[in-house]
């Protein structure tokens, strides 16, 4: 071609630009095929390919597909979905629409005939584990390769390394993660390369991968984040000469911060090490990286106080030391980040109050201080922050602090904000209505503090807010309509534990879409309320509590067939259940529920039905399940009007872990079914079962509660209780008719803290080796007990006890009780020493049985014993002075035995009625007996001791003898010998007795 005719093509093409005309070019025929075969091959469920047609034009305007302008030939392949993720309050519909526009299939060789692509972009699509193909390694004219969480699987292909020209390459976060890479050697050859990303990865044994990464010369940013990296590999000559950015984040890098990072000062901008396992100090050698602009320390294990040298980066835009031990006050130096943008401090130990000198951080957009120890009024941090930042602060984060004071109208002076958590605080006053002035306000949290008043009755301004907690405070008052006419994407609504009353027109129709709603404690009856059925994107409701008197609506069961979470318990609402839609969790409890028990979703996990009147047998709820495998894991029934036996039919329930079934009619005995899941809570108590307990129990290895009381069981105690359920902490046989001993193999229960063998058939003598039973000898404080299960607190019913005479019910501090009642048995001989070693014990009732000899001396020992009952049995001697040490005793009852000498002198025994030593030969404060008539001694004390059993007998008969002495002599001198000396007396007496015979005679008539 001549020079002329080159520059006329130049000309032409430039005039045709200056135009705003494009070039006429089309792709090419094999490219266009190539295309449409790649297309064979994907899953389109979102039809995002409708325009890849054989009838569909030119492909160069097909969707995802950008050809050269001039040559025509397809150059880029960018298919990755319209977004990488779902709205954070994504609706159904709007969840479906993310979901079907990723692509699916496999990848069709055909992309080997298009010679001219250089960027090809399948990111987050799915392609189901499926394996990268290797023949991608035959594009050589590729620099752009990005197959990031696309849920590929298998490992990385090394013909990989074939694509030398490569400049961008991002194979991390597939969900289903690529397998080991025993080497990076494939890598070498990428000498253009200035992005890699190979996060999820296992290059646990990959110990080249510092070397190899090092000699890449164009690198620029390096992310190995989640890719099980652990100590530092060989040593090497570190200089990345073009570094930029360095992510070695949830790895297990430890125990300090490698230190060939810190050779990197002249080029890096961007450092994350957050959720490895460095510890101690700070390396203060970061401050030599003065070009630094992010640096993410979070969820590592530094320990220190905040240094000064920390704050000062002139550049630094990004600050994350979440989650640390960090401790100390926030130091004045903060001030100095000048250029700050994002500073979180969050989840450490830091106190005290903020400082002013963050007034000068005038770039601030987001500021998380959450999860400390700061003591504050709200207001000075209000304008602390409305001094540097008023028009600019976007997020602020301080729950879970110690912030007190009142809100104040300054905090609607903040325009930008569009996040604030100020929940678990100690914040009062009322919600101020100035908020209605944040139009940028989408997400507020003021949760469990102590904000009162009425919610603001109007907001006057349109608000973007999708998510607002306001539960767990003293609100009250009458909220209206107004309050929500402003509000209309609202998503999640939560304000339970309120006082509030929401009681709109019955044709009030919502303007919110929301996911969520928790009203639980409002008032919102008697009628239910119609407006829900509005809801369509529904998937949690809390009603619970709400004053609903009602019969639940037909339209509502249909309804629920979205939702996630039902909870309506604790009112009166009534009816009968055919199928119940709700999928995970269900809270029926206490309302008026009738007739059989419910048909359930097979994906239901929770289910409370207790304290309604659900009747009928449990043969069709269990037996006749056909709707697919169940994944049951909690069952509450307790309290209805269920009735038959327990079915033999358990094998396809084999996730039940917590089944209380307590207060019914029940009958028959337990089956050998049961016995087989795994339990981890056991209540049948209150029913009308028998028979011996099945050996199939002994299965449950994780069982931490066994309550079978109130019932017909016979038989004696398993050995196997103690042998094979060594995870016990709740044991309750109480009201049947167990007889025997008690097997020593309970001693073996380490964990028991509740023990309650009470009002059986039991004998022979208390077992010494109660001593072993750990937790009732430790004092609980609830903090490393492994009874965390107990925040299923409402997932199991709450304990019956008998303590301090009563039946009481433990819940949510059940974890920190420690009793155990052996009452109304047979148990003979004495009350074992040992028993005195239970340190924790905060209950022991002994009574109704026939136990002799003394009170162990040492019975003061148990220092938090609350409760003593040793009544009616025939204990002796005298009360131990040691009692008089229980400081936390508050009830103690030794009536009916045969103790007898002076009440021990003490606050706390004093403070007892007389009531409480009845039936005993006692004498001194708190009963009328004055010692001093008795001679103020205190018998059967040997050597300042109660002696050996041998003369403790002697003394005993002794004292019998003695005591018919003395009556006979006072009943003789105190009575028949005045009438011997007078006549006048005689003749009175005689007369009396006649007198009172007669009386008796005519009321015989």
């Amino acid at each position: 071609m001549s020079f002329m005719a080159f520059i006329t093509i130049v000309a032409a093409v430039g005039i045709t630009y200056c135009e705003g005309l494009s070039p006429r070019v089309v792709c090419t025929e094999s490219e266009k095929l190539a295309l449409l075969n790649f297309k064979l091959d994907i899953i389109d469920r979102s039809n995002r390919l409708s325009s890849w047609s054989e009838n569909g034009g030119d492909c160069c305007k097909w969707l995802g597909v950008h050809c050269n302008n001039l040559t025509g030939h397809v150059y880029k392949l960018d298919l990755g979905p319209p977004s990488t993720r779902p709205p954070v309050y994504a609706s159904d519909a709007e969840f479906g629409v993310y979901w079907r526009s990723m692509l699916r299939g496999k990848i069709n060789p055909s992309l080997l005939s298009l010679n001219h692509l250089v960027h090809l972009d399948l990111s987050h699509n799915n392609f189901g584990g499926t394996l990268i193909p290797g023949f991608l390694g035959s594009m050589e004219s590729l620099t752009h390769l990005d197959l990031s969480g696309a849920n590929f699987g298998g490992a990385i292909p090394h013909q990989l390394g074939n694509l030398s020209k490569l400049q961008h390459l991002d194979l991390g976060h597939n969900s289903n993660r690529l397998f080991e890479a025993r080497n990076l050697e494939w890598l070498s050859g990428f000498s253009s390369l200035e992005y890699l990303d190979l996060s999820g990865v296992d290059l646990s044994k990959a110990t080249d991968w510092l070397q190899v990464t090092n000699e890449l010369p164009c690198l620029k940013e390096l992310h190995l984040s989640t890719c099980f990296l652990d100590n530092d590999p060989p040593s090497i000559m570190v200089n990345y000469t073009s570094l930029l950015v360095l992510d070695l984040s949830n790895n297990n890098l430890s125990p300090s911060v490698p230190a060939w990072i810190f050779s990197l000062d002249d080029s890096l901008v961007s450092i994350d090490l957050s959720g490895n396992a460095f510890e101690g100090v700070i390396p203060s050698s970061f401050q030599n990286i003065s070009t630094l602009k992010s640096l993410d320390l979070s969820t590592n294990y530094f320990n220190s106080s905040l240094p000064d040298w920390l704050f000062s980066f002139k550049h630094l835009e990004f600050l994350s030391l979440r989650g640390n031990l960090l401790q100390g006050k926030i130091p004045d130096s903060i001030g100095n980040l000048s250029s700050i943008r994002n500073l979180d401090l969050s989840a450490n130990l830091l106190e005290g109050t903020l400082p002013i000198s963050l007034e000068n951080l005038f770039t601030l957009r987001e500021l998380d201080l959450s999860n400390n120890n700061l003591h504050q009024e709200i207001p000075e941090i209000l304008e602390v922050l409305f001094r540097c930042c008023a028009d600019e602060l976007e997020s602020l984060k301080v729950e879970y602090n110690n912030l007190s004071g009142h809100l104040t109208d300054q905090l609607g002076h903040f325009k930008s904000l569009s996040y604030i958590s100020l929940s678990h605080n100690s914040i009062s006053g009322f919600i101020p209505i100035s908020i209605g002035n944040l139009s940028s306000l989408q997400y507020l949290d003021v949760s469990f503090n102590h904000l009162d008043g009425n919610l603001p009755q109007n907001l006057e301004n349109p608000m973007n807010l999708e998510y607002v907690d306001i539960g767990y405070n003293l609100m009250e008052g009458v909220v209206s309509e107004g309050f929500f006419s402003n509000i209309k994407r609202l998503r999640v609504f939560k304000a339970a534990q309120n006082k509030l009353k929401f009681d709109p027109k019955s044709n009030w129709i919502p303007p919110f879409q929301c996911q969520t709603i928790e009203l639980g404690y409002w008032f919102l009856g008697p009628k239910f309320p119609t407006w829900i059925q509005f809801q369509k994107d529904l998937s949690a409701l809390d009603i619970s509590s709400a004053g609903i008197s009602d019969v639940v609506p037909s339209w509502f069961w249909n309804f629920t067939s979205k939702m996630v979470s039902l909870n309506i318990s604790h009112n009166q609402l009534e009816g009968e259940i055919e199928f119940l839609t709700v999928h995970k969790l269900a809270d029926l409890r206490s309302n008026r529920f009738s007739g059989p028990l419910p048909r359930i979703l097979p994906d239901v996990a929770t289910l409370f039905f207790s304290n309604n009147s659900f009747s009928g047998s449990l043969s069709s709820f269990l037996c006749d399940y056909r709707l697919g495998e169940p994944k049951l894991f909690l069952l509450q029934l307790e309290t209805n009007l269920l009735s038959g036996e327990i079915p033999d039919c358990w094998q396809q329930w084999q996730g039940i872990r917590v089944l209380n079934m307590g207060n019914n009619n029940l009958t028959g005995k337990i089956p050998d079914s049961l016995g087989y899941l795994g339990f981890m809570f056991l209540d049948l108590r209150n029913n009308k079962l028998s028979g011996e307990l099945p050996s199939t129990l002994a299965n449950n290895n994780d069982l931490f509660m066994l309550d079978i009381g109130e019932n017909q069981f016979t038989g004696n105690i398993p050995k196997w209780i103690g042998k094979s359920l060594p995870n016990l902490m709740i044991l309750s046989l109480r009201s049947n008719t167990f007889n025997g001993y008690i097997p020593d193999e309970l001693c073996e229960l380490t964990s028991l803290q509740i023990l309650d063998l009470g009002v059986n058939n039991l004998s022979g003598e208390i077992p010494k080796c109660f001593k072993n039973l750990t937790a009732m000898a430790t004092i609980q404080n609830g903090a490393d007990n492994v009874i965390d299960y107990f925040v299923y607190g409402e997932f199991i019913r709450n304990e019956l006890l008998v303590m301090k005479g009563r039946v009481r019910e433990y819940s949510t501090i059940l974890s920190l009780v420690t009793t155990m009642d052996l009452s109304n048995n047979n148990f003979t001989g004495k009350i074992p020493r040992e028993l005195t070693n239970l340190e924790g014990l905060q209950s022991l009732n002994l009574s109704v049985n026939s136990l002799r000899g003394n009170i162990p001396d040492h019975i003061g020992s148990l220092k938090m014993l609350e409760s003593l009952d040793v009544s009616r049995n025939h204990l002796s001697g005298s009360i131990p002075e040691s009692l008089s040490n229980l400081n936390f005793l508050s009830h103690l009852n030794l009536s009916y035995n045969h103790l007898r000498g002076r009440i021990p002198s003490s606050t706390q025994l004093q403070s007892f009625d007389e009531f409480s030593y009845i039936g005993n030969q006692l004498c001194g404060p708190p009963i009328n007996e004055n010692c001093s008539m008795k001679g103020g001694t205190q018998p059967n004390i040997v050597n300042g001791s109660h002696g050996n059993e041998g003369s403790e007998g002697w003394v005993e008969k002794y004292m019998i003898y003695v005591s018919v002495a003395v009556g006979f002599l006072v009943g003789f001198w105190g009575v028949i010998a005045p009438l011997l000396i007078s006549k006048t007396w005689a003749s009175a007496y005689y007369a009396k007795v006649e007198a009172i015979g007669a009386k008796l005679s005519s009321l015989r008539s």
